[in-house]
């Protein structure tokens, strides 16, 4: 399998001879930072989480408000803003969509969350979850989650889209696990005490035609069901997605 064309691209340094946008780094920057806060943030702790003067976050959040990036509370606080989830809703748009059915199934059916994760250069990042919709016990998945790549039953699911020579090509210096190979032969991976202590993980690889390789995953701490079950409904339903996708 010739590795796809976005993910040769997205393994690829940086070139030389186009200098990334100050300005711009910052403004994601600030997104970044706001959207892994606690809670609101007040314009001078934005400003030192981000290592610049107050007047040049000033000026950054001003624009980002204009866009709706970000909202300021009554107090001035600032805190992200419903523009964000705009852009989100447009993020692998054809993913999300024929995923969503799936995760709604598997989530009630499992009785555990279900969620589909996507590769980002090092990490995997949550793109959309379901609950069940009765259970008070589940694992909290939410969107916009990151974790490493090569801790965690979605990375391995991820790698096993490809071979080991595959993946080797595309140069990411991450090392193939050898459970990926494991996981290439039986259509899903499993983890345990990789990412969260005490939680399992179950997923199955979801081959998106012209990108990288996404993961239909679950997560939760103690299951009824057998493991195996588990990862064939995984796989079954990665298969229904990628029909839909293809």
């Amino acid at each position: 399998m010739t590795p796809p064309a976005a993910a040769r691209a997205g393994a690829a340094p940086q070139q030389a001879s186009v200098p990334p946008s100050q300005t711009l780094s910052r403004g994601i920057r600030a997104l970044e930072i706001l959207a892994a806060a606690p809670g609101p943030l007040t314009i001078a702790e934005l400003a030192d989480a981000m290592g610049v003067h107050r007047s040049v976050a000033y000026r950054i959040l001003r624009t980002l408000e204009d866009h709706s990036l970000l909202v300021r509370d009554d107090a001035g606080k600032v805190q992200p803003g419903p523009g964000l989830a705009v852009l989100a809703r447009g993020v692998s748009r054809n993913l999300q969509s024929a995923a969503l059915p799936e995760l709604t199934h598997l989530a009630n059916l499992l009785d555990m969350t279900a969620f589909v994760a996507v590769w980002d250069h090092h990490d995997c990042i949550t793109l959309v979850t379901v609950e069940p919709r009765h259970s008070g016990a589940t694992v909290a998945q939410h969107p916009g989650t990151r974790h490493p790549i090569n801790a965690g039953a979605p990375g391995i699911a991820i790698q096993s889209a490809m071979s080991e020579a595959e993946w080797d090509r595309l140069d990411t210096g991450i090392a193939y696990r050898p459970e990926a190979a494991e996981a290439r032969r039986k259509g899903y991976s499993a983890s345990h005490d990789e990412v969260i202590a005490g939680v399992s993980s179950l997923a199955a690889p979801v081959r998106v035609p012209g990108g990288r390789p996404a993961a239909l995953a679950v997560v939760y701490i103690r299951s009824a069901h057998d493991p195996a079950t588990v990862g064939t409904a995984l796989a079954e339903s990665a298969a229904r997605i990628e029909s839909q996708l293809a």
